[in-house]
């Protein structure tokens, strides 16, 4: 999906200094986009992409509309929540949640 991982050196210190003055911009956090719509929208929600130029558009998502559980969700990396809802339809994004979730390694 959308997972990528952008570290670059920050403009704080000169080049050539041995000591840092800055560190490293980390990636943009991730959220987990929910969205529920109800069996008889399910042409609408996946036709409201049409309309809107999102990156997420022509992407695999994880969806339960086959299953009988209409809801469809989404990793993705943003600013914050409304960045994130920001990236889709509008008829999506009304009932949709963002959350924000990191990595953590289960023991």
């Amino acid at each position: 999906m959308f997972r990528r991982t952008l570290r670059v050196r920050d403009q704080g210190g000169a080049p050539m200094n041995q000591t840092r003055a800055g560190g490293t911009l980390c990636a943009m956090p991730r959220f987990l986009l929910h969205h529920r719509h109800d069996p008889h929208e399910c042409g609408v929600a996946f036709a409201s992409f049409r309309g809107h130029a999102s990156p997420l558009r022509h992407q695999a998502a994880l969806a339960s509309c086959l299953a009988g559980g209409h809801a469809i969700w989404w990793t993705v990396e943003a600013a914050g929540p409304e960045e994130a809802l920001a990236l889709l339809p509008f008829f999506i994004a009304e009932r949709a949640t963002a959350t924000r979730v990191d990595e953590v390694d289960i023991p």
